[in-house]
C-alpha cells in the first residue's frame, strides 16, 4: 500500500487485456464451456462478500458507529484494526472481481464487456486503494458495507443463473437487480454528501471522492437500464406494430420477420424460396425479371414496399438453388399472374 502505481498498472492492463488482448485471442477461438467453473466462481464471491460485509458490520458499523458522522480511528484499538482489516480485504476483493470479465471474454459473450462494466471494474481499484491508505475506517466505509451486501445479492444471481435452465425461474427479480444498484448509489451519496452540512472530523476531501463516484455510477447505470428496459422495449413494439411502407419497413424490418431479412416462413412473403432469405430475385436484387430491378413500379430496386434493393421480403434478392435466369423469370411471371394479390398483402 505504499505506492499506487502498482494498483494502476494492473488496472490498466485488466483494460488492454479484457478489450484488446482477450477478443483477440478468442477471434478464431471457440467459446469455453465454463458453466461449473462459474457456478464455483460466483459461490465463491457470495461467500467472500458475505465474511467482508460482515466485518465491516463488526469492525464498526454493528457496533455503535455513527450514520451522521463517523471520524476515522487510527488507533491500535482492536476494533479499529479489524476495521483496517476489512478494508484491505475489500480493496482485494475488487481485484477478484475482474474474473466477471475474463469470463465473458472466454465465453465470447462481448456484448457484456461494456464500457459501464469496464469503467466499473477498472476504476474500482484505484478509488478503494486511496481510502484504505488514507482513511481505513469511519464515514467511507458505509461504501463497502452496502456494496458487499449488494454484491452478496449480485453473485447469487450471478450463480443460479450459471446452473442452468432448470433455476431460472428462480432468477425472475434480473430487472430489479439493476434498481438495487441504483439505490446502493443514491444511499452512497446521501450518506457522503451530508457531511457538507455538518461539522465532522473527518477529511472533506473523501466526501467528495466517495460521492462523486456513487453519483457517476448512478448515472452509468441509469442510462444502462434506460436503454436495457425502455429503449429495447420500445423497439420490439415499434417492430411488432408499426409499419412505413406496404408489406416492409424502411430499414429493411419485415413483419414477422429480421433485420437482415430472414423471413419466418410465411407463405404471404415467401414465394418459392428459402427460409435463409433467397426469394423470387436474381443475384442483383432484380425482382421478377426486370433487368433493371425494378417491380411492379417501384423505383430503386424496391420490391413490394421492400427496401434496400429487398425482393418480396427477403435480403440480398438471391435465386433459388438450382435455377438459372431465364426459367426464373417464366416461373416469377406465372407466380404473378396466377395469384397478383400477392404483390399487394
Amino acid at each position: 500500500m505504499d505506492s499506487p502505481w502498482p494498483t494502476f498498472f494492473i488496472c490498466v492492463s485488466y483494460v488492454v487485456i479484457v478489450k484488446v488482448l482477450g477478443p483477440y485471442y478468442m477471434k478464431d477461438r471457440p467459446p469455453f464451456q465454463l458453466r461449473n467453473i462459474l457456478v464455483a466462481y460466483n459461490a465463491f464471491q457470495v461467500l467472500f462478500s458475505s465474511w467482508i460485509f460482515y466485518e465491516f458490520g463488526m469492525g464498526g458499523w454493528f457496533r455503535g458507529y455513527s450514520y451522521r458522522c463517523q471520524p476515522v480511528d487510527y488507533s491500535e484499538n482492536p476494533i479499529a484494526i479489524r476495521m483496517a482489516h476489512a478494508s484491505w480485504w475489500y480493496y482485494f476483493s475488487k481485484f477478484t472481481e475482474f474474473f466477471d470479465t475474463f469470463f465473458f471474454v472466454l465465453h465470447k459473450k462481448f456484448e457484456h464487456v461494456s464500457t459501464l462494466h469496464v469503467i466499473h471494474h477498472g476504476c474500482m481499484p484505484m478509488s478503494v486503494w486511496f481510502g484504505v491508505k488514507f482513511t481505513p475506517g469511519g464515514h467511507s466505509t458505509f461504501f463497502g458495507l452496502i456494496n458487499t451486501f449488494v454484491h452478496i445479492v449480485m453473485y447469487t444471481y450471478y450463480m443460479l443463473a450459471a446452473m442452468g435452465p432448470r433455476y431460472r425461474r428462480f432468477i425472475w427479480w434480473k430487472k430489479y437487480l439493476t434498481n438495487f444498484q441504483m439505490i446502493q448509489f443514491i444511499m452512497i451519496f446521501t450518506h457522503a454528501f451530508q457531511l457538507c452540512f455538518t461539522e465532522c472530523k473527518y477529511p472533506r476531501v473523501f466526501i467528495w471522492w466517495i460521492g462523486g463516484h456513487a453519483v457517476m455510477f448512478f448515472f452509468l447505470f441509469s442510462d444502462f437500464y434506460v436503454k436495457a428496459y425502455f429503449k429495447g422495449q420500445q423497439s420490439v413494439k415499434a417492430l411488432a406494430n408499426g409499419k412505413t411502407r406496404l408489406n416492409g419497413y424502411t430499414n429493411g424490418y419485415l413483419s414477422n420477420g429480421f433485420s437482415n431479412g430472414h423471413v419466418n416462413g410465411y407463405t404471404k412473403v415467401m414465394a418459392n424460396g428459402k427460409s435463409n432469405g433467397h426469394a423470387n430475385g436474381h443475384a442483383n436484387g432484380h425482382a421478377n425479371g426486370h433487368a433493371n430491378g425494378h417491380a411492379n413500379g417501384h423505383a430503386n430496386g424496391h420490391a413490394n414496399g421492400h427496401a434496400n434493393g429487398h425482393a418480396n421480403g427477403f435480403a440480398n434478392g438471391h435465386v433459388a438453388k438450382g435455377e438459372d435466369s431465364t426459367s426464373f423469370q417464366t416461373r416469377a411471371r406465372r407466380l404473378v399472374c396466377m395469384n397478383p394479390e400477392a404483390l399487394l398483402e
